[in-house]
């Protein structure tokens, strides 16, 4: 049996998990929603705790612009069509994510005014030990 090398040693005491934040805006006057992603791809930030990162240390990876009268007919149908709606080709958070994105576009929507609001998420709180 051949024993596997790794470039990097052990791969299990190297952080695998992704921290990633989400920047969700409403636009009355366009009537859209903007959802932008960011995550944190540089390894050597890998050590770095949560709480001490900067907004310089997100990259940016992608972004998706919705109509208002798609996401207020999804809000309408309930959580699950709304998610189905805000999951696209370059965005597709797992279901905990998405569930939080869109109970975050619900308060946005029952907010009368243009706001915009930050999610982040770190893999490492799903795990439970």
């Amino acid at each position: 049996m051949k024993k596997k090398i790794y470039k990097h040693g052990n791969p299990m005491k190297r952080r695998k998990d992704m921290r990633q934040k989400y920047v969700i805006s409403r636009d009355d006057t366009k009537n859209k929603l903007k959802i932008r992603e960011y995550a944190i791809l540089d390894k050597n930030l890998n050590k770095v705790a949560s709480s001490m990162l900067q907004k310089e240390n997100f990259s940016f990876l992608c972004e998706e612009i919705y109509e208002s009268e798609i996401i207020v007919s999804s809000i309408s149908k309930g959580m699950t069509a709304l998610v189905a709606i805000l999951r696209t080709d370059n965005i597709f958070p797992i279901e905990p994510y998405a569930n939080k994105i869109a109970g975050s576009v619900m308060a946005l929507y029952d907010s009368s005014e243009d706001d915009s609001v930050e999610l982040f998420f770190d893999d490492v709180d799903l795990v439970s030990i």
